[in-house]
């Protein structure tokens, strides 16, 4: 096992698409997924019983993903039968997951380091099928039973941002931290969490002399995942101290553990925009952040600036929108709605392997998705052909910008 390796989460993985049989088995008395026979060089000849399994199912459409802790049991159905070959099936319970199951979805079984599983059902055609066919390199897709990936293979999977964002949905906890900065964390902010902007700009400044303005599709990289370890690294600290400390109710921990969840998912939001809006300013865009436009909406960021669209005199064409979402999932449609004079709409995000059938919506209603570069790589080449990166974005604006004389 590889330190920084996909190894460290899931030391094999297998997958397959969900058959009719499969999909039904829930509804019959076979509880059985089937095509199992290659699952022997990550589970095994002996018989295993009621190996303790985490079952998730993903999709576009739930903020959050379905889940329920059971069992898979894997055995040799001809054990005692030593004239006839093996016979191995894996049995599951009844549970919400696998009730959320239909032909087509994609099925991944994942051997975790301390021996459990995870069995995880993403939605066909869905986003999150696609970041995981991405994350675990599964491109055989065509044959009816299991692929397999073993601990070497999966050694050789480094974790980058895109792969770090994925696990993440699964609810697998990064285990990346900075201890060095956390004595300096602790005495500049009083034990305490600090406003997402002066943790944005705390973040930035310990990444020193670094000239992030020189290449920008890199930099929205390199401060995301600097604020992003540094916040996990005092998070942990500090929520290492509450649980420590104890709680009077049940009903008081729940309150403590929904504040922690919502914390993370409003500041990697606020972070992205944060940092967008430095680096604009390094690079001498002129834009406003969050101004209201028509109906109240409010654009995440408004080239040349609020005055300019006001302005019924001033060239449409030199106008620019851009949204910010961090994750997209079904919410990019809401950028849509914002700024009605600017018809063609710009929507950065840092999620990784968008599904095809969003991203030809998204040009069919004249939205053009930016990324930083570095994540190119998760999506299809004919996708890629499409894609806008951060530096491309930097240019059309500056171009805008000089265009009228600003």
């Amino acid at each position: 096992m590889k330190s920084g390796s996909l190894s460290e989460y899931f030391q094999h993985v297998a997958w397959k698409p969900l058959s009719a049989v499969d999909a039904e088995a829930h509804r019959s008395h076979q509880h059985e997924f089937g095509g199992v026979g290659k699952l022997r060089a990550i589970l095994g000849d002996d018989d295993r019983n009621e190996i303790p399994t985490t079952f998730i199912y993903l999709n576009d459409d739930d903020p959050e993903p379905l889940q329920e802790v059971r069992w898979l049991s894997w055995y040799d159905t001809r054990r005692k039968q030593p004239h006839r070959s093996a016979e191995y099936r894996l049995y599951f319970p009844d549970n919400v997951v696998t009730d959320n199951a239909a032909e087509g979805d994609l099925l991944i079984i994942g051997v975790r380091p301390d021996d459990t599983l995870m069995a995880i059902i993403a939605e066909g055609g869905s986003t999150i099928e696609q970041q995981l066919l991405w994350l675990f390199g599964a491109n055989d897709l065509l044959h009816p039973g299991f692929s397999v990936k073993g601990e070497i293979e999966a050694d050789q999977t480094r974790l980058e941002f895109a792969s770090r964002y994925i696990l993440e949905q699964l609810g697998v906890e990064i285990e990346e931290e900075a201890p060095s900065f956390l004595e300096a964390m602790l005495d500049r902010f009083d034990g305490k969490f600090p406003s997402t902007r002066d943790f944005s700009s705390y973040a930035r400044e310990t990444l020193g002399d670094i000239d992030l303005a020189a290449d920008p599709d890199e930099a929205v990289i390199v401060l995301m995942e600097r604020e992003e370890i540094l916040f996990r690294t005092l998070e942990r600290h500090l929520i290492g101290d509450r649980l420590q400390a104890g709680f009077d109710e049940v009903d008081d921990f729940i309150k403590f553990s929904l504040s922690v969840q919502n914390r993370r998912k409003s500041r990697a939001g606020s972070a992205l925009e944060n940092h967008l809006e430095w680096l604009f300013g390094r690079l001498q865009l002129r834009a406003d952040r969050t101004p209201v436009t028509e109906g109240k909406a409010k654009p995440d960021f408004l080239f040349p600036g609020t005055s300019a669209y006001a302005d019924p005199t001033f060239p449409v064409e030199l106008l620019t929108m851009l949204g910010v979402k961090s994750s997209c999932k079904d919410r990019w449609r809401q950028v849509l709605a914002e700024a009605d004079r600017i018809d063609d709409k710009h929507l950065l995000t840092l999620e990784p392997s968008i599904s095809g059938a969003q991203t030809d919506e998204m040009q069919q209603r004249r939205l053009q998705l930016v990324l930083p570069r570095r994540l190119h790589q998760t999506y299809s080449t004919k996708q890629q052909d499409w894609l806008m990166s951060v530096n491309q974005l930097v240019d059309i604006v500056r171009e805008r910008q000089d265009a009228a004389g600003l």
